[in-house]
């Protein structure tokens, strides 16, 4: 029998993988790969499946699912404080939310506020996660690359990678490039980096730009994405997502609709909030037909409601989306990739 996307995704949502291969080591992976492309049929490579919708009718081709593991840090500052701070290099199919763990648990600094994201270490740098002020981009030294059209490995500095708001090469050339490990420079201490998101300053009790344990940091980003339903938790439909479906628009400051929050991006232009825009279109929370709808605590959500279809999930992502441009004239962009179907 086929093996169905849908327990590969956090949507829980996706038909069957033309073929599936698990790959835990580097060169299962590479070889995987390396062959799956040979076939002339297009090889979906997935991880956590976070960021990820899947046609109801799958995929035709090979999948390759990365669950490579290890994590190795430089002898400096490899377990506690260090003024040198500590290079970690980080296996693609390492869980994400498990490496910031460690790293509070090590006194790696600068990784906190990204704890309760889904997926995997790999998907990181190609979407470049950022939340509650922290984004991967910060922290990452290096990318190393499975290159599917030279065929080869490659390492990218992190000048290199084009980092943007949720944005780099990797997503810029989709498919070329198969993550096997990320090399992230931390520092090392008790105290998370300054707190910068307002939202997080309060919940720890810190005026914005203060500092608070590590452990503080991550509890309290914790306690937030539950209150969202962003923390996965297999009996609340809420977190049958992927996330934030919508990413804040970046557009130019006389766009901005009244009484809209705007953050300045230095360039003239200016990032609102996506949730802001699709509650004020009148699309509130839970807002749906009950087979999807989105999360009854975070607008940006869209959810599976247990016995929904990619198609249901797409036709509610279309109906915000339309909603949101015919009232501001302001078109959001969906964040997960799409597989097989098209918003």
């Amino acid at each position: 029998m086929a093996e169905l996307l849908a327990r590969h995704t956090t949507l829980h949502l996706g038909g069957p993988a033309g073929t599936w291969t698990e790959a835990t080591t580097e060169a299962e992976l590479v070889e995987a790969v390396t062959a799956g492309d040979a076939t002339g049929t297009p090889t979906l490579v997935l991880a956590g499946g976070s960021n990820l919708v899947v046609a109801d009718t799958g995929v035709t081709g090979p999948v390759v699912k990365i669950a490579t593991a290890g994590v190795r840090a430089d002898v400096e500052g490899g377990d506690g404080p260090s003024c040198g701070g500590v290079l970690v290099t980080v296996a693609a199919g390492e869980r994400w939310d498990d490496l910031v763990t460690r790293a509070v648990e090590r006194g790696w600094v600068g990784i906190e506020a990204l704890a309760g994201i889904p997926g995997s270490v790999g998907a990181t740098p190609i979407q470049n996660v950022g939340a509650y002020g922290q984004e991967v981009s910060q922290t990452v030294a290096s990318v190393r690359v499975w290159d599917r059209r030279l065929g080869g490995v490659r390492t990218f500095a992190a000048a290199d990678c084009g980092f943007g708001y949720r944005h780099s090469r990797f997503k810029a050339d989709p498919g070329r490039h198969v993550v096997l490990d990320v090399t992230f420079q931390l520092r090392t201490g008790t105290l998370g980096a300054p707190v910068t998101y307002a939202e997080l300053a309060r919940a720890l009790g810190v005026e914005p730009g203060g500092r608070a344990p590590l452990a503080d940091v991550r509890d309290a980003v914790l306690s937030l994405r539950r209150a969202k339903g962003m923390v996965l938790d297999e009996a609340d439909h809420d977190t049958w997502s992927a996330g934030s479906f919508f990413t804040n628009p970046v557009v130019a400051a006389d766009a901005v609709p009244d009484g809209a929050p705007a953050w300045p991006q230095g360039n003239g232009s200016v990032k609102s909030s996506a949730a802001w825009l699709i509650e004020h279109a009148g699309f509130a929370k839970g807002y749906g037909n009950g087979l999807v709808s989105l999360s009854t605590k975070h607008t940006l959500a869209l959810t599976n409601r247990g016995d929904a279809r990619t198609t249901d999930l797409l036709a509610l992502a279309r109906e915000v989306r339309d909603g949101v441009e015919r009232r501001f004239g302001i078109r959001l962009v969906n964040e997960p990739v799409l597989v097989g179907c098209e918003l």
